[in-house]
């Protein structure tokens, strides 16, 4: 080969090949390879952690917003607010219908936008919600209405899971995407532990107050203001640091029309019924513990005992992906649900009935039980989903042909959206439990769970792990 052929060659290749300074932070990226190996190795991998561990604090944080209503509502009565059981139940209970319903549309817009600047937009209007809580939780003339607005609002924090692991999700190879979901999902789902072991040592604190404290009866001053105002400035450090720190994959960039196919297809619906089961149990057991503690069991302490469910569940999250990847996740998610009837039952055994006091100690171990098992199957159903999908398109396609990849990223499209989407309709279990909890006895929303895994035990057994089963995952 003549050397002018060989300069040509050279120079057309230097043209061909990405520009490395668009993996920079803060930039679009335009190209991205991830299943390359080398690719993945020099650049890639690099870059993809840096997306994730700046998205695992932002959405850490999302949850706290979510969930800091279920200890504010406990506090509530001690300083003035005359509320009943039933409408602190409800103000716990609504977070969960904007969240869930928010995350619908957080679904496809994240992946339109892009990681960083969703990140750091759906970050910074938490701030909102927050401020206002500061305030009006300093006035018990406060109308119970404006406080239900005030818990809506703060409901928007949960939308951030579904956007965040849409997005996530594209950065990482096949064989990986289970362990950073895991990652990125179960250190979020942390800030459900967070706002409720800190919550409690903030109100007490005056060096943090921002306004007045409230009088207990006891005579002693606390600072519910602290619940919200002291995570203001967190949020504000990490919207900048998205901004600046993360990209935005152009490839990830899908408009509405191509993700909406996902409505039409079965096994969108099928995985919702599951995730429903799992996630939507984590997060509204979560919800309504601390004030279950209280009502049912009121010689015990909220701040001590309700964090330590939704931090098991949540690290047994990535656990559970993991587990997943090594023995299939249908079987793990059948396992989960198991689990999670049995602990149930092991819950209701243990509540008081008539002159039966019940036992404290029976009852929130088998509540640990079910956060566990929970968690196992949250990590187990997202890891089913790409798994399904990439079976669903690429079955008798083969490998390194236009149609093989047409069909991958057609796959890899559906994953995500309906990912968000099951995360969506999964959250409104934030409202229905506590809510259920409010208007029903506690025994009969319990044997209504029961009843719930039993079904979701047979969905995952037909469609997914039987022989013969239509999508083996």
């Amino acid at each position: 080969m003549s050397s002018a052929k060989q300069d040509a060659r050279a120079a057309t290749a230097r043209v061909q090949a990405p520009d490395p300074a668009q993996y920079r932070p803060g930039r679009t990226i335009t190209e991205w390879t991830p299943e390359d190996p080398s690719f993945w190795q020099t650049t890639g991998k690099k870059v993809a952690t840096r997306n994730l561990w700046i998205a695992v604090p932002a959405l850490l944080v999302a949850f706290v917003v979510w969930q800091v209503w279920s200890i504010t509502a406990t506090n509530l009565k001690d300083v003035g607010f005359g509320f009943s059981q039933s409408q602190l139940f409800w103000l716990t209970a609504v977070p969960g219908i904007t969240g869930g319903t928010a995350r619908i549309f957080y679904t496809f817009i994240g992946p339109m936008i892009g990681q960083r600047r969703f990140t750091a937009i759906s970050t910074v209007v938490l701030i909102v919600p927050l401020l206002w809580l500061g305030f009006a939780v300093q006035d018990p003339t406060t109308s119970y209405t404006t406080l239900v607005a005030i818990a809506a609002l703060c409901g928007i924090g949960g939308a951030n899971f579904s956007s965040s692991l849409a997005n996530i999700g594209f950065f990482y190879p096949k064989q990986e995407k289970g362990n950073a979901t895991g990652i990125n999902g179960g250190l979020g789902n942390l800030g459900v532990s967070v706002v409720q072991l800190l919550t409690p040592i903030l109100i007490t604190t005056s060096v943090l107050a921002i306004g007045s404290g409230q009088k207990k009866a006891d005579g002693s001053e606390i600072y519910l203001q602290n619940a919200a105002f002291v995570w203001v400035p967190v949020l504000i450090v990490l919207a900048a640091v998205a901004w600046f720190g993360q990209n935005d994959l152009k490839v990830a960039s899908t408009p509405f029309s191509q993700q909406k196919i996902i409505f039409k297809r079965k096994h969108n619906w099928l995985m919702t019924w599951l995730y429903v089961g799992t996630f939507g149990s984590f997060i509204g057991f979560a919800a309504a513990l601390p004030l279950l503690i209280k009502t049912t069991f009121p010689a015990y302490s909220v701040a001590t005992y309700a964090w330590m469910g939704p931090a098991l569940g949540a690290l047994a999250r990535w656990a559970g992906g993991w587990i997943a990847d090594k023995l299939g996740g249908a079987r793990v998610t059948i396992l989960s649900f198991v689990g999670m009837g049995a602990s149930i039952i092991g819950v209701i055994t243990f509540l008081p009935a008539g002159s039966d006091s019940g036992s404290f100690y029976g009852f929130f171990f088998c509540f640990l039980a079910a956060f566990f098992f929970s968690g196992i199957g949250n990590g187990s159903t997202f890891r089913q989903i790409p798994v399904i999908f990439r079976g669903q398109h690429l079955a008798g396609l083969k490998e390194g042909t236009p149609e093989y990849a047409k069909g991958l990223k057609q796959a890899e499209i559906e994953s995500g959206a309906v990912t968000g989407f099951t995360a969506a309709i999964a959250a409104y279990g934030f409202f229905f439990i506590p809510a259920m909890f409010a208007n029903f006895a506690v025994t009969s929303a319990m044997w209504g769970f029961v009843g719930f895994y039993a079904s979701c035990v047979v969905v995952a057994w037909w469609f997914y792990a039987r022989p013969g089963a239509e999508a083996p995952s």
